[in-house]
């Protein structure tokens, strides 16, 4: 039996020392410092076992495998940290009894491995498989001298030789452990052929892989080298990318993501064909920005809405003055949003001129609801991809302006403005308007595809808010999935409330005058606003009280003996703003013969239209100027054509049209004007000139003609009200389908004018037209409303006697 010692016992970190080889070693824990003390005060021999892990610091009896090596330490250098770099030989294998624990080292009963000796023919065909393996692994590796082959063979016991191939090879160390365990020769030379054989085989691919690689790519490009390499030795191996920080991290996040489940197997497909990619190729940065783009939206996250009527009215009254249809339409959705609890989002189009908050009237309703604000400027758009997004086959595709927009918001409820829907074009790329047709449409939206994610997101339960200048823009189909909202220019008396509660306060905190020390007078905001502006909306108007602000501070900067109190008077205004840029116009002073005042239109509110005509000597002709539109100039000779056919009745001369000649002029004629409301105008300034009766100077009129002398129906009838009272006229004549939308013009504006409804236009001519012997002239306005008509505010229906003949 053999003999047993008690040795002092040194763990190895990922070491395993065989008999009869000489192995360098560093000592540096304490306890292992102590037992080479111990060691080297006796007769140098130790007991040198492998840990099963390498990351225990302080290894005890569990943590060490059971079979060793003696060993004789034979050379000791001592370091200056107190660490030890010693030389030891392996003499033989041992195995572990029990260890010894009154010592502050590691000690322990050891006892020699006895082996068993089964040599045969099988052993001899196994060394000399082993011999030519290793031969073969020797001229793979570039770690092992090719002499060193040649000594092995000379070994002639298979124990010895067992012992010192395992030693020189670079296997992991249970596997070397395994070798050094094995008590019967013939199945320790199988361990070892086995290992070495599957050793082989790694050195063959990776030989061949670098071969591969350094084929296809340049010494410089070494990080992309070391990359393919490995992806090559995963894909042999079959192993997995799981250890990729990247993309453990991509895997946790769509876990944990809300996103649809579509979306997730999307994401996770896309994921998995990124781990097989390079990680510097083109392919794998489309991928890993696909995937971010994912997750990067705000699947399931919601604002909760406030449903406080009373808060939500007080902050749409600060924020704008007047605009009450739109308000109680706020409140209207989240009363309903209060009883329901979950509603679609509403689609809303604002439509108005410039400047009258269309814009702040949207953030004010996303501070109402307290949702988030994003806002997506249409104006010019014309490529469908702007909206849908492009798809991954183009380099630096990304998706459309509402995927991008929901990833700002972050949350899937936010007040989503769609600003200037009208200015839209189509041409080859696509037409934009079609591709919103599914974002508005509330059946459609909760399934909105777009091109680049190519997974469903819903939109049903954000409030899109649009806004235009006119509906004209808007295709049909797209404005029937929307709720028009009109917003009308403001009125003085508006104009005057907004710029007293809204601009001023505001530009004089934005440079810097103390609101008690600067004051506004009132003849100074009424000058700006009647002399100095003419808009349907405010954004000239605070543009110019930016302007005096200015010219205050730095009046108030350069007079330093002054207190800094400063008052702006409408002599301040007129000294620097300079000349008065508009003038009322002197219409309603007193009446003229071919001169009608017409009613128009435009983007940015309505405007008065004076025509003029005059006649001529000639032979009938008609002459149009002022850069009449083609639907204008038709109005104008189906004028004409009534005047021809109803001459008697009209009291035109007999014969006019082969006589003389008519030129109908409407002025400024470097602005393009057309449109069918002229017509009524057109008729009244004709019969005017050919009868020489005067027109009233204080109407205005509109309205379509017919043939048959009817008026019909015409549009923007609020805008052109708010014209007809900016500039001081006191009658309009109206086509009488249009007097029911009386009712939505502002209560003060109907207060200060009258209104005559109309049919036909022998009506309008009774109206506006005078005797040819009276000269008429306005009454002068009133202190108190600046009007002069007894009837202010009447919608008088005219039944007229035949005019004289």
């Amino acid at each position: 039996m053999a003999r047993t010692e008690t040795l002092p016992i040194i763990p190895l970190k990922e070491i395993v020392v065989f008999p009869n080889s000489i192995t360098p070693l560093f000592i540096v824990r304490h306890k292992s410092l102590l037992a080479l003390e111990a060691a080297l005060a006796d007769d140098k021999r130790v007991f040198l076992v492998a840990q099963r892990s390498a990351e225990s610091e302080h290894p005890g009896p569990q943590d060490l495998y059971e079979v060793g090596t003696f060993a004789e330490v034979i050379q000791v250098l001592r370091l200056p940290d107190g660490s030890a770099k010693i030389l030891v030989e392996g003499r033989q294998a041992g195995r572990i009894l029990e260890f010894l624990t009154q010592r502050e080292y590691l000690q322990g009963r050891v006892v020699p491995l006895a082996y068993e000796t089964d040599e045969d023919k099988r052993t001899l065909a196994l060394r000399r498989t082993i011999e030519n393996q290793f031969e073969r692994y020797a001229k793979l590796s570039d770690k092992i001298p090719e002499d060193l082959a040649l000594s092995i063979r000379s070994l002639e016991d298979s124990l010895q030789l067992a012992n010192a191939i395992a030693n020189y090879c670079h296997f992991k160390t249970q596997d070397k452990q395994q070798v050094l365990e094995s008590t019967k020769i013939t199945s320790k030379l199988m361990i070892l052929s086995q290992l070495l054989g599957s050793e082989n085989e790694l050195l063959e691919l990776e030989n061949k892989i670098i071969t591969q690689v350094k084929s296809k790519i340049g010494k410089s490009q070494k990080e992309y080298f070391l990359n393919e390499q490995l992806k090559v030795i995963e894909k042999e191996l079959g192993l997995s990318n799981e250890d990729d920080l990247e993309i453990e991290e991509y895997e946790g996040r769509i876990k944990k993501s809300k996103m649809s489940d579509e979306a997730r197997d999307k994401a996770f497909r896309e994921l998995a064909r990124l781990s097989k990619m390079a990680q510097l190729s083109p392919e794998a940065t489309v991928s890993r920005s696909y995937i971010e783009w994912l997750l990067d939206l705000p699947w399931g996250k919601y604002t909760k809405d406030r449903g406080d009527l009373v808060r939500a009215q007080r902050i749409l009254d600060e924020d704008h003055h007047g605009l009450e249809k739109i308000k109680e339409r706020i409140v209207e959705y989240l009363a309903v949003l209060k009883l329901v609890r979950e509603i679609r989002g509403p689609i809303l189009c604002l439509v108005g001129p410039p400047g009258v908050g269309k814009t702040s009237l949207a953030r004010s309703i996303a501070r109402t609801l307290k949702r988030k604000f994003v806002r997506v400027s249409l104006g010019g758009v014309r490529d469908e991809a702007e909206i849908r997004g492009h798809r991954r086959t183009y380099i630096g595709s990304l998706p459309g302006k509402i995927v991008q927009s929901m990833k700002k918001a972050g949350t899937m409820n936010p007040v989503f403005l769609l600003d200037e829907v009208d200015k839209m074009n189509a041409d080859f790329r696509g037409d934009p308007a079609s591709a919103l047709l599914e974002v508005l449409d509330p059946e459609q939206n909760r399934n909105f595809n777009d091109h680049y994610l190519e997974v469903d997101f819903d939109l049903s339960r954000v409030m899109f808010i649009t806004t235009a200048n006119t509906v004209a823009g808007i295709p049909a189909p797209l404005l029937d999935r929307m709720e028009l909202i009109r917003l009308p220019g403001y009125t003085e008396d508006e104009k005057r409330q907004i710029a007293r509660n809204f601009l001023i306060p505001r530009q004089l905190k934005a440079h810097g005058l103390n609101p008690r020390r600067v004051t506004f007078g009132d003849d100074a905001v009424d000058m700006i606003i009647q002399r100095y502006t003419r808009e349907a909306g405010v954004r000239n108007l605070e543009r110019e009280i930016a302007n005096l602000c200015r010219k205050t501070a730095r009046a108030i900067v350069l007079d330093k003996t002054g207190d800094g109190r400063h008052a702006i008077t409408a002599a301040f205004v007129r000294e620097h703003l300079g000349p008065e840029r508009y003038q009322d116009m002197a219409l309603h002073e007193t009446t003229e013969v071919g001169v009608a005042t017409g009613l128009a239109w435009t983007e940015f509110g309505g405007e008065i239209l004076p025509t003029e005509t005059t006649t001529m000597p000639g032979k009938g002709g008609l002459q149009l100027t002022g850069k009449l539109g083609d639907v204008m100039q038709e109005s104008a000779r189906a004028a004409l054509s009534y005047i021809r056919a109803h001459g008697p009745q009209l009291g035109v001369p007999r014969d006019f049209y082969k006589t003389l000649d008519i030129h109908v002029h409407i002025p400024e004629g470097a602005i393009p004007k057309d449109g069918p409301s002229a017509g009524v105008t057109i008729v009244t300034s004709i019969v005017s000139a050919l009868t020489g009766r005067p027109v009233r100077q204080d109407v205005a009129m509109t309205g379509e003609i017919t043939l048959r002398g009817r008026v019909l129906k015409i549009g923007g009838l609020k805008e052109k009200v708010i014209a007809a009272h900016r500039n001081h006229i006191a009658m309009i004549i109206i086509p009488a389908d249009n007097e029911p939308e009386l009712e939505e013009i502002n209560p003060e504006i109907r207060g200060e004018l009258e209104f005559r409804p109309v049919r036909t236009i022998a009506e309008a001519l009774a109206v506006a037209l005078l005797a040819p012997a009276v000269r008429h002239k306005a009454p002068a306005p009133t202190p108190a409303t600046g009007r002069g008509h007894k009837s202010a505010g009447k919608v008088i229906r005219h039944e007229p006697a035949p005019p004289p003949v």
